[in-house]
């Protein structure tokens, strides 16, 4: 599906980031990072294994600190809130991790009732069934409500993973290597979805992800981290339109014969 066109408000960051260190040790993840997610955008955040992609994605989330550097997030600066403060702000963020991260032991309709039970005091059964069919219907797989998760291929699994972010109506969605271990049909479902997503949903998301056709076919914009960076950031076709070395294989790897 070829992606439509949304409308971002350039206006608006969502998340702000300026001066960001991180380090483990002697080894320097980031090293004064600078990024900026607008309100409706898709940004993707591509780089080698190891290069802190997932690190970050820690930090926007305050599951990390950072060393220096501001992160806010929708008007909050993550690492001075109060932990009840972090709480109420990572209900308004939904997190679709690699491994899906559904209970192996519930149904998938009961997966999808677990957050809204969890975080919305008081809402009726009516109201739990009517957004788990409405979600379940978002990403396709009305028919799968009964099933377990070992019921499920791979795909279907990353499927109700997003349903079950999309459940509680965040604001922002991050996705980490969306498409990982997937083959490449299913790949593309999942890069229409995310898209879907974004154009249904009004979210603002960073896709954590080496994959080049996801990142082609997902973002409006492509931040590419090297050496605790970000040395290009614009369209896809604006960072691989380079011959430095650190850049270009990437491309080739992916869509050179």
């Amino acid at each position: 599906m070829q992606k439509q066109k949304v409308n971002i408000d350039m206006t608006n960051e969502v998340v702000k980031i300026r001066g960001l260190e991180k380090s483990f040790g002697d080894y320097d993840v980031l090293r004064g990072i600078d990024l900026d997610l607008f309100q409706g955008e898709n940004l993707v955040v591509l780089g080698r294994s190891g290069t802190g992609k997932s690190v970050l994605i820690k930090l926007i989330s305050g599951l990390l600190m950072p060393d220096k550097g501001t992160i806010e997030v929708l008007g909050n600066d993550v690492p001075h809130i109060s932990q009840r403060e972090l709480e109420a702000l990572r209900i308004r963020i939904g997190f679709s991790f690699q491994n899906s991260a559904l209970y192996d032991s519930m149904t998938v309709r009961k997966n999808l009732e677990f957050p809204l039970v969890r975080n919305r005091k008081g809402i009726t059964k009516a109201e739990v069934n009517k957004n788990v069919e409405s979600v379940l219907d978002a990403v396709g797989l009305s028919q799968t409500i009964n099933q377990m998760p070992s019921e499920l291929s791979g795909g279907q699994r990353k499927r109700i993973g997003i349903a079950r972010t999309l459940i509680l109506n965040p604001e922002i969605m991050m996705y980490d290597e969306p498409t990982a271990g997937l083959d490449p049909i299913t790949c593309i479902e999942i890069n229409d979805l995310i898209n879907e997503v974004q154009q249904n949903y009004n979210t603002s998301s960073i896709i954590i992800t080496h994959d080049l056709t996801c990142a082609k076919q997902t973002g409006d914009r492509v931040a590419m981290l090297l050496d605790g960076k970000f040395q290009r950031v614009g369209t896809f076709e604006e960072v691989f339109n380079t011959e430095d070395p650190r850049v270009k294989p990437f491309y080739d790897y992916n869509f050179t014969e």
